[in-house]
């Protein structure tokens, strides 16, 4: 295998000339340049990345820290970052916090010590669990959660807008006792999506009543449980309003477990679906992500970050849901008396 002292002899030139030619780092005159352009191409010369990485401080690594890999959302972001990362020339690490801060603690930590150019984060604490500058030293962009106060750019939905406009729907047909399976409240995604629900009810005059809205912690048997305990009851809600797609599923064998059917008995909406959702019957009707726009998103900023392309201010970049209407919603019907 070629080396750059092989080129140089071959070139008649210094290394340093070789150097400067491969890094455009120097004045080269044209005629010397022809000439290592030339012992270069019939050397076969391939300089070492490794060594060209440890000369300009860089790994070529993006970290991916993902919330819950069991979640087949998190799946479609892993698989359009791949993608991505390897257009910008990078190589994605993957790490998963499974929804724990003592895990996402230790993430960070090991991001760290691999020497990671930067990293895409799905934060899983609490804001205050986060110090303001956190992420100070690493190119850092925070994916579909935000952190209060935090000083890192961030890629988020509008989770208001997803809320309201679920509920909105739900309204419109005719629902009033309207039920909500959350997420666990110190997370942006779920304070957001519930805010949605209370602002979109309180426009008609309305509020859920206690004990319909209660956590999911974005775990599909979570879901299942409070569902189940929620449709169980005397006053239960004519419809729910489920905060990710993959507590919707929990919430849908709930139903049907009950001996219910959905949407005769209760109307769902979620935001969100997952994988395979596609072949449920009946289809949810719900308010989705644009994940590969927003995952392709927060590579093109972590990669301005850590190509220090200008010194812009904190971004925050806000996609808009999209309401898609499937079939697990339905009027409400009123009994004769």
């Amino acid at each position: 295998m070629a080396t750059i002292k092989d080129v140089a002899r071959k070139a008649g030139v210094s290394t340093a000339t070789v150097s400067a030619v491969m890094n455009d780092s120097a004045f080269v005159s044209p005629e010397l340049r022809a000439r290592v352009v030339t012992a270069i191409r019939e050397l076969r010369y391939e300089p070492s990345q490794a060594a060209r990485n440890l000369r300009r401080n860089r790994s070529q690594l993006i970290a991916l820290a993902v919330a819950d890999l069991s979640n087949p959302f998190y799946a479609r972001i892993v698989w359009s970052a791949e993608a991505a990362v390897a257009a910008w020339g990078y190589s994605l690490v993957l790490f998963n916090s499974d929804e724990k801060p003592d895990t996402e603690r230790r993430i960070l930590s090991r991001i760290r010590t691999l020497g990671c150019d930067g990293m895409v984060l799905v934060p899983v604490g609490a804001a205050n669990q986060y110090q303001p500058h956190e992420f100070e030293g690493i190119a850092t962009v925070l994916l579909g959660r935000s952190i209060e106060g935090n000083s890192a750019d961030t890629v988020t939905i509008d989770n208001q807008a997803a809320g309201r406009q679920a509920v909105d729907y739900l309204l419109d047909l005719g629902h009033r006792r309207i039920g909500s399976v959350t997420g666990p409240m110190q997370l942006s995604t779920s304070k957001g999506r519930l805010d949605g629900m209370i602002d979109a009810m309180a426009a008609r005059g309305l509020a859920p009543q206690p004990g319909h809205v209660r956590s999911g912690e974005f775990r599909e048997e979570a879901a299942y449980s409070v569902a189940r305990d929620m449709m169980g009851s005397p006053d239960r809600p004519t419809a729910i309003y489920v905060a990710n797609g993959v507590m919707a599923i929990g919430v849908m064998r709930a139903i049907a477990d009950l001996g219910l059917r959905c949407p005769q008995d209760v109307s769902i909406a979620s935001t969100d679906t997952v994988a395979g959702a596609g072949g449920l019957k009946p289809r949810l009707t719900r308010t989705e992500h644009p994940i590969a726009d927003m995952t392709n998103e927060a590579l093109r900023l972590l990669v301005d970050r850590i190509e220090e392309r200008g010194s812009e201010p904190v971004r925050n970049i806000v996609f808009q849901p999209a309401l898609i209407v499937g079939e697990s919603c339905m009027p409400l019907r009123v009994e004769a008396g």
